[in-house]
């Protein structure tokens, strides 16, 4: 049983926010021009691309990946060892944009995050994301429990 999981858009919200804006504006200017689709594949890319984590509970083994435009998935397994764990780890996430008259917007994204830790207690990457700690702590109990890891 395969399961994904998104964490983060590549370029922000903001970055999400104007490759949507580039996909739109590239269709209408397909209209007078064939230079148009650039700009839409280019907007596409900036507002489609994520990371994602996907997890085979069968084959016991995870992948970190990034979907470049929203469905090409480019990243490697890495199978599950025993002496691995799952942890909760607090993100403090803050993006910063610049608009034209040097204003900046930050956008902060607080969540929390079930991460996987090799034997010595090393990041190596993170599963999924949660909004509170209790339904963190949560899936992090039966993502250890399906993948047979203990909780540190």
């Amino acid at each position: 049983m395969k399961t994904s999981y998104r964490l983060d858009k590549a370029f922000g919200p903001a970055g999400a926010s104007a490759g949507i804006f580039m996909v739109i504006a590239g269709l209408g200017a397909t209209y007078t021009s064939p230079y148009g689709l650039i700009l839409a594949a280019l907007g596409a890319f900036i507002g489609f691309t994520s990371s994602r984590t996907t997890v085979d509970y069968g084959r016991k083994r995870i992948k970190l990946s990034n979907c470049l435009w929203g469905v090409l998935s480019i990243g490697s397994w890495v199978a599950v060892e025993p002496s691995m764990k799952v942890s909760v780890r607090r993100s403090n996430m803050t993006w910063r944009t610049y608009s034209q008259s040097n204003q900046t917007l930050d956008i902060a994204c607080n969540d929390y995050r079930i991460i996987l830790l090799d034997s010595n207690k090393n990041e190596l990457m993170p599963i999924k994301k949660m909004d509170s700690l209790d339904a963190a702590k949560v899936e992090m109990e039966k993502i250890s429990n399906l993948l047979g890891l203990s909780v540190a």
